[in-house]
């Protein structure tokens, strides 16, 4: 009978306990609401920037790989955007299983310097310390894509004998993108 009281006891002051608090909290005064900040950028402030679709990242990418294969090649070609993101790859049938990854690093290290990576290929003579740049490879094989003069994405491909053919087939992705 002893534990039938303490329990109810118990109860009866935890629930006293709690209407004391939410009336409390009830009777309170509303806190004011925080000040909203504005801050609107002006015009100073703002850039716009050209980005692939996503449709014509396809597009390059099936034109890349077509070449390819009208040249019995196996190759994986990737897009990235002007951030080096990679927005597609395709991995041809046959393709090695280092090219994927291949691709896509040319294709960053191709719209990180705005170039065809078989011309920064021969910055290494003067700058060997470039290869060290994480993410980046020094092949030929990437190809920058532009608009108005800046680099907005980059194809890569890797898997063919030659990097010249891989650069080769990564230029007709970019010449998919002026037609």
């Amino acid at each position: 009978m002893k534990k039938i009281v303490f329990g109810a006891t118990a109860a009866a002051v935890v629930a006293a306990g709690t209407f004391g608090a939410v009336s409390a909290n009830a009777s309170a005064p509303a806190a004011a609401p925080a000040a909203v900040v504005r801050a609107d950028a002006g015009n100073d402030n703002l850039q716009q920037s050209t980005h692939l679709t996503v449709e014509a990242a396809t597009k390059a990418a099936q034109a890349t790989l077509d070449a390819a294969e009208k040249e019995n090649q196996r190759v994986s070609v990737a897009v990235v955007d002007r951030n080096g993101n990679t927005i597609v790859t395709l991995r041809g049938d046959g393709a090695g299983p280092q090219s994927y990854e291949s691709a896509e690093k040319k294709a960053f290290t191709a719209v990180s310097w705005n170039a065809p990576t078989s011309e920064l290929a021969k910055r290494l003579t003067n700058a060997p310390t470039l290869k060290d740049i994480p993410g980046t490879l020094f092949l030929a094989g990437g190809a920058p894509v532009t608009a108005k003069g800046a680099p907005i994405a980059g194809i890569g491909v890797a898997g063919a004998p030659s990097g010249d053919l891989d650069e080769k087939f990564a230029q007709a992705g970019v010449a998919a993108l002026g037609k």
